[in-house]
């Protein structure tokens, strides 16, 4: 395994790791988690929150002891073996570019509010952003990291000037209160949609090696910046619910009418810094593990090599250039956004209820009560995505016998040299 010199601290890995989280859904999620179940979308936020919490501190947990570029992948070969292992992780390389085009094009719900953009022309201007973050990461992934950390602190001062222009309405409050009798299975389906929010707790354990100390900073990076978003989007959802707007994007309305306009600017450009945040995150981690499997001769060996600044340039070319195809075939075959999202959040149901599989053979007893309750937070999530599991199904049943194929190919081969 190869050691980089690690230069992101703890509150750089907090910055990187809640903008990664608030990503594309920091100012759109809120307004369709309450468009699925009204009032009943705080209570699917709470919970969402409070269960992503220990699966955050086993994948900071794992991260810290195994620091590994392969991440998720690398900690269930260890547990389960070497299929297991690189069936996440070429599940993951897999759905990253569909994944990754999907909070582009979420995104720009956002620049549409600022210059309307549409055909081939907005196609144009995706490209154009990709290679913006393929230039972005030639230098490594703690320059990015330094310009989201203030993203994030963007994001907080805006939600709290946002607050404080509402004040504390308690007549809304109780309003909503009163009206308040959730149907479980809306806020499941709220908490189904706004799952999408917490992908990215896993990507952050590709770059442990980029800390520089992973086994001190890892955990708390993760859970400052897990416990900051929770709470960004737990306050987003509050304020649509407390002023309501008919605007297309409900927050820009919001802050129009509570700060007396250039909410399309401000919130606007947010959006769009922090989605492509997210991509960002997502790329590199997808790169990091593309070069590991070239190093380790499951891929190609053409993607093994590192810049100056120890960048996985040809790897992270790779993945990009296959997310600005994906990014033209959804333009061309119509293919719409909400299928693009439930395929994604099923493979990543599958990669977290592996890792927390892997995480109760490789930590100490101490950890089985939250490894429990990560499971259970997975299946909990892979029923309420019903058919849009089947994406990922397919994926394993593809992937698992060809790399099976693989490493008994090896096997043979190696018994024929002896000989």
């Amino acid at each position: 395994m190869n050691q980089n010199t690690g230069t992101i601290g703890r509150w750089q890995g907090a910055g990187l790791m809640a903008t990664t989280l608030l990503g594309t859904g920091v100012f759109i999620l809120p307004q369709m988690t309450i468009a699925k179940a009204d009032s009943g979308a705080l209570l699917a936020w709470l919970l969402l929150t409070l269960a992503i919490i220990p699966v955050t501190l086993v994948f900071g947990r794992l991260a810290s002891v195994f620091p590994h570029a392969a991440g998720p992948a690398y900690f269930v070969e260890k547990a389960f073996g070497r299929t297991a292992g690189r069936t996440i992780g070429l599940i993951f390389l897999l759905v990253v570019p569909m994944g990754a085009p999907a909070a582009i094009l979420m995104t720009f719900q956002f620049v549409n509010a600022l210059v309307p953009l549409a055909g081939w022309t907005q196609v144009g201007t995706e490209l154009l952003l990709i290679l913006g973050l393929f230039l972005l990461n030639l230098r490594g992934i703690q320059v990015s990291a330094k310009l989201q950390f203030a993203l994030t602190l963007g994001i907080v001062a805006v939600v709290v000037a946002l607050f404080g222009a509402a004040g504390l309405n308690l007549d809304g409050l109780q309003a909503s209160a009163q009206g308040f009798s959730p149907q479980t299975p809306l806020v499941m389906a709220a908490a189904g949609i706004a799952f999408w929010s917490f992908l990215g707790v896993e990507a952050m354990t590709h770059l442990a090696n980029d800390f520089r100390r992973p086994d001190r900073d890892m955990i708390p990076a993760m859970m400052l910046g897990t416990g900051l978003v929770g709470l960004i989007y737990l306050a987003c959802t509050l304020l649509l619910l407390l002023v309501p707007t008919d605007s297309g994007v409900a927050m820009i309305g919001v802050f129009d009418r509570l700060l007396g306009g250039y909410g399309a600017q401000v919130i606007g450009i947010l959006g769009i810094a922090s989605g492509l945040a997210t991509v960002n995150v997502y790329s590199a981690s997808a790169a990091r593990l593309l070069w590991s499997f070239s190093r380790e001769g499951i891929l190609p060996r053409r993607f093994d090599s590192l810049n100056g600044h120890g960048v996985p340039v040809r790897a992270l070319a790779a993945i990009l250039g296959l997310m600005a195809c994906v990014l033209v075939l959804t333009f061309v075959t119509g293919q719409e956004l909400e299928h693009l999202i439930s395929w994604t959040n099923g493979v990543f149901v599958i990669i977290y209820l592996m890792s927390m599989l892997a995480a109760a053979r490789l930590l100490s007893k101490r950890y089985l009560p939250l490894v429990l309750l990560g499971c259970l937070f997975c299946l909990a999530l892979g029923l309420s995505l019903g058919a849009n599991m089947t994406y990922a199904c397919l994926l394993v049943a593809v992937v698992a016998p060809f790399l099976w194929w693989q490493k008994s190919h090896l096997v043979r081969k190696q018994v024929l040299a002896k000989r």
